[in-house]
């Protein structure tokens, strides 16, 4: 909880300075893709907040969960020490983006 409320807080100060980066990350894109329907404004704070929280192939690694929902299960049941590792990372980030960016 208390990780949450600091990368929750650290999102408000660092996102407006990277605001005007256009490009666009690998979960940015993947949120635009999904048949989720997501908004360029929540796939883009998503990223922000992913650009904060992951590494590069943490992101991209997280980006094919949108496309397949069931890898990020197998993901999380995994047995692996990384895959263990790497989800903890991840619902970190799922939290914090939730926290900044539900609207």
């Amino acid at each position: 909880m208390r990780k949450s409320i600091v990368l929750a807080a650290a999102a408000a100060v660092f996102v407006p300075l990277f605001s005007g980066v256009a490009s666009a990350g690998p979960i940015e894109n993947a949120c635009m893709r999904s048949d989720r329907g997501g908004s360029r404004a929540l796939c883009g704070c998503i990223q922000q907040v992913a650009d904060m929280t992951l590494r590069g192939g943490d992101q991209r690694r997280a980006a094919k969960f949108f496309k397949n929902p069931d890898q990020a299960q197998e993901v999380r049941m995994s047995k692996r020490d990384a895959d263990n590792e790497f989800w903890a990372r991840y619902k970190a980030f799922g939290e914090a983006a939730e926290a900044y960016c539900a609207g």
